[in-house]
């Protein structure tokens, strides 16, 4: 008797212990049908996808200060860049300037003109132009000082922290001098001296020259100890001892090494310095010693305005006022949130 062979298939211990097939689970954010892409097909999906691998991007999209904050810095410092575009008129042409349009109320105001916005100063320029030009002034000021202060400071903290010794010495001593005395005075002295040492004529066509040099030489040393301390720090890392090792020059060990790991730092010094440097230049101007009378910046153009602030013409000093207390004030937000973000310790 033969019996049938069995149908060639999977045995049935084999069937038994195979195990059921799951779908597996779609990660956040995903969409299951698109092949790993975002969910959604929008910017804003694509952005969130960019913030979860994103800290920085994360963090600030979470916080509506500092969106605020950027936002309104973005605004100013575009419109006072584009100033020769976006203004009315040309503060500085004297053809478009009449002395009898001087003192010019708002123009939502009875007394005020159409032409006029929020109103003229007293040589009859129109104030929403002086102030855009202002701003665009204080601000070329400011980021220019602020330049200059931050590769002056951070050249000498880098040799004071990775040298040591005698050079760590005198830049800490004279930076420890310079910290007893207010960043006003110092910058009122080196324009002091430069009155002194150069020509009249020379001095006024360089003023503004002489007004960075003066307000960076009295903000230099916070990025001189900022960058001293974590350049300390860095040295003594394995990466800088084997690059000395290897024998790497110090200089490339300095700028290519050391410089990029502490410009996090830096950066939150240079932005909550730029508002003091604006402010800077705006204190100079207002006591006189800052950039020309006919020359509008933040300063000038509150300097004049005190001058009929309790005489009726309150607007022009209001709204320079305004327009520099909301530009640092949104400058300063925007530095304690980047100070937040690189310093964990404070989130």
């Amino acid at each position: 008797m033969t019996t049938s062979p069995t149908p060639p298939g999977p045995s049935a211990s084999t069937a038994d212990s195979t195990p059921p097939t799951t779908a597996s689970k779609p990660r956040a954010g995903v969409d299951p049908a698109g092949n790993g892409k975002p969910r959604g097909s929008g910017p804003i999906a694509r952005l969130r996808c960019v913030a979860r691998e994103n800290e920085f991007l994360y963090l600030f999209l979470r916080s509506p200060l500092a969106l605020l904050a950027t936002t309104i810095a973005v605004l100013g410092i575009g419109a006072a860049a584009l100033a020769p575009w976006l203004a009315p008129f040309d503060p500085y042409d004297i053809a478009n300037v009449d002395i009898l349009d001087s003192l010019l109320p708002p123009a939502w105001t009875g007394e005020g003109d159409a032409r006029f916005a929020i109103g003229t100063d007293d040589q009859g320029r129109d104030l929403l132009s002086a102030i855009l030009h202002g701003t665009r002034l204080s601000l070329l000021v400011g980021l220019s000082s602020i330049a200059f202060a931050s590769v002056l400071g951070v050249s000498l903290g880098l040799l004071a922290g990775y040298l040591g010794g005698w050079v760590d010495t005198v830049v800490m001593r004279i930076a420890d001098v310079q910290l007893a005395l207010p960043a006003i005075l110092t910058a009122l002295l080196v324009d002091g001296i430069a009155r002194g040492i150069l020509p009249r004529d020379t001095h006024d066509d360089l003023m503004l020259v002489v007004l960075t040099v003066a307000i960076g030489l009295s903000l230099w040393v916070n990025f001189a100890r900022t960058a001293r301390a974590s350049t300390f720090v860095e040295r003594q890392k394995e990466y800088v001892q084997a690059a000395e090792v290897m024998g790497v020059h110090p200089a490339r060990i300095l700028l290519v090494h050391i410089l990029p790991n502490i410009l996090g730092p830096i950066l939150v010094i240079l932005t909550i310095d730029l508002a003091v440097a604006v402010l800077l230049e705006a204190t100079l101007s207002f006591l006189g010693v800052g950039v020309p009378p006919n020359q509008p910046s933040l300063g000038t153009l509150i300097r004049t305005g005190t001058e009929y602030l309790f005489s009726g013409e309150w607007w022009i000093v209001l709204f320079p006022s305004l327009t520099l207390v909301v530009l640092i004030v949104s400058v300063n937000i925007l530095g304690d949130f980047l100070r937040d973000v690189f310093d964990p310790r404070l989130r």
